[in-house]
């Protein structure tokens, strides 16, 4: 064994996390990219890919992460490494050889598996246009090939942006990923021998108890009683009043009271609040409570904005000015552009009052992270770019000299390919596409300009803002009424810094484990493109196969697609109504795009106010762009999403933190493996075994209808008629 290790004074990361969870050693004599590694590696990719598709277009979601094949993936290798031959295999023709089997299972090869798996579960965007084609515009003669340069192109430009930032956002230690701790932490838990405290148990025995608790406890919220996953006792006490299930409803209102007993309502759409550092946790909440209770009380009851009491408090739903749900088809020609005539006959579009808010915010907090990145980060930044006075390298940066880097000409020669094959798919199919050669540079340049913002708040925050709504309010003003255009401009700015961000993510977690990087990049990049070959080739599949795929209208129908509707609206609202119409001179929401001007004044004051009062400690924990986008993920999250993130993330994070420290260092990262890994293979047992089956078990706690708060979706202005509600 060739170990290496460095100083444990001097070198340590400052991040204090980092100094309990990551090692401090590396034996440079594994081997990583090995026989074993490729084959589970590229099963792990295939079938999460799969499952994922699979599931996205049901009318009940399930994703499973790149945890579950981490932890499946161990004992697999363990048996090849006990069962495959040792021999040496010559390659014919080359003085090459490789083995079956090079030794014991290793912590390195467990790694790259999981880099295959990451790719996997992480999706392919483009594959909701191609849905959105096939089964909303009914253009059924839509080329295979076409989705298939479109979802690989806008799934690999990323690539080109990751080795050019990698400089910036994986070697300095304190751009240090909170999230992927967790993953370090199962994998020392899972690969180092560790000898049971007296009284107590190993890691991998505290691993086990949870993941078998989380995984028998799940079939209750997740099958037999869901209503676990939101109660609101107001709404029990008052089954008769709006108003009182506004306040009390967990899903659809203020969520007073309302608590979820469920890990999937406390991690499903912020994630785990075990894996964000509790500064983060208080930034978000802090916002989040700014937001509804304090801005949309004011907008909603006191001053009726926008007409908000004809409308739900929180819904995703579009409405017509009636109060009624707003019908596309009656503003839709046949070529599915915009008939004005219609559309100015009809109605303007209206959306509940914490969607306005959500869109306010996602403006906002795109200018704020830039402005934040610019004060508090530019400093290092522009060190790092002039190549003087870099911070002294940590252990782990030293660890890595000892690996050869990936060539820069590696990553820019994917660049240049894929914008290249991108601007020729749009402009040969330009009538399945509509976007033109420009849109595709324009898009691509804009996420370069937010990809190190963006990046630097998910490597200290965990938290980061998407570029979905810039740019699908930039295309189409540009480009106005063409929905497929607008979808594929989102698309290429949105993923590629998802990709980017993503892929650094995972360079982080290579770099703290020692990771050869060009045996990472070799993951990453064939992983990716197996993933986006499958995900295209299962839902092509499903839509090609399943009767009335994503048609919500049908009574029973499981084949929803909840994802690919939200999709849809989006093109109809951004690419054929179109922003003019919504947020420009001829919109009933333009004044929201003051929220551009506040968000990038807000890090201003922030920084003023640390200069004044240096010695505050509570300001330097302040991050603008977190606390503004505290309520962004509503109104997919709800009021109980929040309040139960809240409460674990300030137990284990803030309190167990502080007052049993060797507990945390432990314990903490497992415990969120371990929920997260049984919540994911209870879900996969009860749709295999059950809900595939139409097994169902009916009674009153399991009948979850808005939470038992039916009422909170109804509107509060006098005469608006809506099913189900009672007309003031």
């Amino acid at each position: 064994m060739d170990v290496q290790e460095c100083s444990q004074d001097d070198d340590q990361s400052p991040i204090e996390e980092v100094r309990l969870t990551v090692p401090t050693t590396d034996d440079t004599s594994l081997p990583a990219l090995t026989f074993r590694t490729w084959t589970l590696g590229i099963l792990s990719c295939l079938i999460l890919s799969f499952i994922n598709m699979f599931f996205s277009y049901r009318r009940q979601q399930l994703s499973v992460s790149g945890l579950t094949a981490q932890i499946v993936t161990l004992p697999l290798g363990k048996l090849m490494a006990a069962t495959l031959p040792t021999q040496k295999i010559l390659v014919p023709g080359l003085n090459w050889g490789f083995s079956l089997n090079p030794g014991p299972f290793n912590v390195k090869e467990h790694v790259l598996i999981t880099i295959f798996a990451n790719a996997g579960a992480g999706g392919a965007y483009a594959v909701h246009i191609v849905t959105s084609l096939k089964a909303f515009y009914n253009r059924q003669d839509f080329p295979f090939f076409v989705g298939l340069l479109v979802t690989l192109t806008t799934q690999i430009v990323g690539f080109g942006f990751a080795g050019m930032f990698r400089k910036f956002l994986v070697e300095p230690a304190h751009m240090w990923w909170p999230q992927n701790l967790v993953q370090v932490s199962l994998f020392r838990t899972l690969h180092e021998p560790e000898k049971r405290v007296k009284g107590g148990l190993t890691r991998i025995n505290f691993f086990t108890i949870v993941f078998l608790t989380s995984f028998a406890y799940y079939l209750l919220p997740g099958y037999l009683f869901a209503t676990l996953s939101s109660i609101s006792w107001v709404c029990y006490i008052w089954p008769k009043s709006i108003i009182a299930h506004q306040l009390g409803s967990g899903l659809a209102g203020y969520g007073l009271g309302a608590i979820g007993l469920d890990w999937s309502t406390v991690a499903g759409f912020l994630g785990s609040p075990l894996a964000s550092p509790f500064f983060a946790i208080a930034n978000t909440m802090v916002g989040f409570i700014v937001t509804l209770y304090v801005l949309a009380p004011v907008a909603y009851w006191g001053y009726d904005m926008y007409g908000a009491k004809k409308f739900p408090l929180l819904s995703l739903q579009l409405f017509d000015s009636d109060g009624q749900v707003y019908n596309r088809t009656r503003i839709t020609t046949s070529a599915f552009d915009l008939d004005t005539v219609a559309y100015n006959n009809y109605s303007r579009l209206h959306i509940s009052t914490i969607f306005v808010f959500t869109y306010g915010i996602s403006f906002a907090m795109l200018t704020a992270s830039v402005t934040h990145a610019i004060l508090f980060h530019g400093k290092t930044i522009w060190r790092t770019l002039r190549a003087m006075e870099d911070a002294r390298p940590d252990i782990h940066a030293k660890l890595m000299r000892k690996y050869k880097r990936v060539p820069t000409w590696w990553y820019g020669s994917l660049l240049v390919m894929t914008i290249a094959l991108s601007v020729i798919a749009c402009e040969v199919y330009n009538n399945d596409l509509q976007l033109r050669w420009w849109g595709v540079l324009f898009s691509v340049g804009l996420s370069f300009l937010f990809c190190l913002p963006i990046g630097v708040l998910l490597a200290t925050t965990n938290q980061s803002p998407g570029l979905n709504v810039i740019s699908e309010y930039l295309i189409g003003y540009i480009y106005p009424n063409k929905p497929i255009a607008n979808v594929l401009f989102k698309t290429y700015g949105t993923i590629t810094v998802y990709q980017t961000t993503s892929l650094l993510s995972d360079f982080k977690i290579g770099h703290y484990m020692k990771i050869p990087p060009r045996s990472m990049f070799i993951a990453q990049i064939v992983g990716t493109m197996l993933a986006s070959m499958t995900y295209l080739g299962t839902a092509w599949w499903l839509l090609e196969t399943v009767p009335n795929i994503c048609n919500r209208h049908i009574k029973g129908n499981v084949w929803t697609c909840p994802g690919d509707t939200i999709f849809y609206d989006a093109s109809v609202i951004w690419g054929l109504i179109g922003p003019q119409r919504i947020f420009g001179d001829l919109g009933l929401y333009k004044s929201l795009n003051w929220c551009f001007l506040l968000g990038a004044i807000a890090p201003v004051i922030h920084w003023v106010l640390t200069k004044v009062f240096p010695t505050v400690e509570w300001l330097k924990y302040v991050v603008v762009p977190v606390l503004i986008g505290g309520a962004g993920a509503m109104p997919y999250a709800t009021a109980v999403n929040y309040w139960s993130w809240f409460v674990v993330g300030f137990f284990f994070n803030y309190f167990i933190f502080r007052t049993r420290k060797k507990w945390w260092q432990r314990h903490n990262y497992i415990l969120s493996a371990a929920l997260d890994a049984g919540v994911a293979f209870m879900g996969v047992f009860i749709y295999a075994f059950l809900s595939i089956n139409s097994k169902k078990v009916t009674w009153w706690g399991n009948v979850q209808l808005d939470d038992q708060c039916p009422l909170a979706t109804c509107p509060t202005a006098p005469g608006i008629k809506v099913d189900g509600c009672p007309v003031h």
